[in-house]
């Protein structure tokens, strides 16, 4: 759920974006420029923004502007010029060290306020203030507030005008107006980058989930790939064979293998096309619809045993009960005892049998075990692989529908392989 919210939030942002206006977004483009401008190079700005108030404080000293607000105009020159210098100057680090730069004006704003100078530059202060809470944890906020407000009392007594109140509560008000701003623009971006964040995030999350979509689609292309491919090979293989030894005898049964054989590859040519145009529909989702068989049922078990038994193998089949399974059972059920055939005409010798026998039970559970008889390859010892694909892309097909499955050599004295699925009971969604 929290993943869905926090989409539907980038995806509202990102909505507001594409619907602004053009001037708005004409100057958010201006505003991510100067951004990433002053990213890179940060003392750029710096020393604009610090040149520019060393330049209006010389003003107001050259300028004999101070003389119009000083308490005490009798102050040599050579300390205006000072103090100007020193209220302004340390401006350059109020963004890497705003409390060092704080710290750095303060000697000058007590001068400033104890000799009655009362030079205006002691306001830039505030903008340091405005850093200190953008930047720095708000428990600063409190000495950086005393350290302000100091200099305006020694003011207010040294140099009364009035009530005290009239030196020191603008001050205090300009450091609350100061603050309340540097913690709106620090909410503001620490909001930005938390969506952001989330937006980077998520991002992440759809690539990882696209990559295991795309890794389970290829395992599931491996699978039909290596059941149609390798069946239907494995009849042609054993027809072939056969032919061959019929062809000096009986040239009427080798004629009939070879009717068989090519039955058989049209029959897997048909299936591989069905597959490759599904993968193209799914990759083209606005091309026509082709007309596409369904994948194998149950009811096409008959054609698959009667290829195989063309393929030199005698199959048995025994069932109990009636089917009444989905069509994803169905075709667990018949890529399993594919595979299973399969690798009994690949790995047998002559005179091997096997035997089919399916039990259906309520709610979709249904039992499927597949015998030989076979002794294997010389040398070898056994009858079946164990490795390769068939093995795991049938325990993979099991899985899917939460069902077990038994693959290995028959008990002894029996000879053979045994394969033995089970599927249990649909659950209810």
């Amino acid at each position: 759920m929290d993943n869905v919210d926090e989409a539907r939030q980038a995806d509202r942002v990102t909505q507001e974006q594409a619907t602004a206006e053009p001037l708005t977004q004409h100057v958010q483009r201006i505003s991510r420029r100067v951004r990433a401008f002053d990213h890179r190079h940060p003392l750029v700005w710096d020393l604009h923004l610090t040149g520019f108030w060393v330049t209006a404080a010389l003003i107001d000293y050259y300028g004999g502007g101070w003389l119009n607000v000083a308490r005490d105009r009798d102050n040599p020159g050579w300390l205006i010029l000072t103090l100007s210098l020193g209220l302004s100057v340390p401006l350059l680090r109020r963004r890497t060290h705003p409390s060092a730069a704080l710290l750095a004006i303060a000697p000058f704003a007590l001068v400033n306020a104890w000799t009655g100078a009362a030079l205006q530059a002691f306001l830039l202060q505030l903008l340091v203030v405005f850093h200190i809470a953008l930047r720095r944890p708000s428990r600063n906020l409190w000495w950086a507030a005393a350290l302000i407000t100091t200099p305006a009392a020694v003011m207010a007594a040294r140099h009364p005008q009035g009530s005290p109140d009239r030196d020191i509560v603008p001050v205090l008000m300009s450091i609350a107006v100061a603050t309340a701003i540097g913690i709106t623009v620090r909410t503001r971006r620490e909001h930005t980058e938390a969506l952001e964040d989330r937006a980077r995030r998520l991002e992440i999350e759809r690539d990882q989930q696209a990559q295991l979509a795309a890794a389970a689609e290829r395992a599931r292309i491996a699978r039909e790939m290596h059941d149609i491919i390798g069946h239907n090979l494995s009849v042609i293989t054993g027809l072939a064979d056969g032919g061959q030894y019929a062809a000096a005898k009986s040239p009427e049964r080798a004629a009939q293998a070879l009717q068989a054989i090519g039955t058989t590859s049209r029959q897997a040519l048909g299936e591989l096309r069905r597959l490759l145009d599904v993968l193209r529909e799914e990759n083209h989702p606005h091309a026509s619809h082709p007309e596409l068989t369904p994948q194998p049922t149950l009811t096409d078990l008959d054609q698959l045993i009667n290829g195989v038994r063309a393929a030199g193998l005698p199959v048995t089949t025994t069932i109990h009960g009636t089917p009444s399974l989905p069509p994803g059972r169905q075709l667990t059920v018949y890529r399993v005892i594919q595979e299973a055939l399969t690798n009994t005409l690949k790995h047998t010798g002559p005179g091997t049998t096997a035997a089919i026998e399916l039990s259906y039970e309520d709610k979709g559970a249904v039992t499927a075990t597949v015998t030989d008889t076979g002794s294997g390859a010389p040398g070898t010892g056994t009858t079946q692989p164990t490795g390769g694909r068939g093995l795991p892309g049938m325990r993979e097909r099991t899985a899917l529908y939460g069902g077990t499955l038994e693959a290995g050599p028959r008990p002894h004295p029996e000879q053979g392989w045994r394969v033995h699925l089970h599927l249990p009971e649909e659950t209810q969604q």
